[in-house]
């Protein structure tokens, strides 16, 4: 089966993303949406998440540096299960905002999350 690096979505009314079929079960134990480092989002498995973002952002409390990162990717950071029936999640306004995403997006696999990039 080939793996899928990318893929193109319009938002419904009500701001929700659908993953693609072929991708759900990437995100079965939850999604985790922050803020990027640039103008765009990152879309996190839940587990990837826990395992790999989580231990990351820990460090000194006198650390300026990862304090930054910690505001940027904890600013507004939104998690949750998929929609069991359509493997949708719902992407909040202030996010949505901060990527100038309107209703079209892209989403490019950067390793183990995926960038969402406002489509034009």
């Amino acid at each position: 089966m080939a793996t899928i690096d990318y893929f193109e979505r319009r938002l419904d009314d009500k701001n929700r993303l659908t993953i693609p079929a072929e991708l759900r079960a990437e995100f079965a134990g939850g999604v985790v949406v922050t803020r990027g480092f640039k103008k765009y989002l990152h879309l996190y498995p839940k587990h990837v998440w826990d395992e790999m973002v989580e231990p990351a952002l820990k460090g000194s409390i006198l650390d300026e540096a990862t304090a930054d990162i910690n505001v940027q990717f904890r600013m507004g950071k939104i998690e949750g299960p998929l929609d069991a029936k359509q493997g949708r999640i719902v992407l909040e306004q202030h996010l949505l905002d901060y990527a100038g995403i309107k209703k079209g997006l892209m989403a490019v696999r950067a390793g183990q999350y995926w960038r969402l990039i406002a489509k034009s």
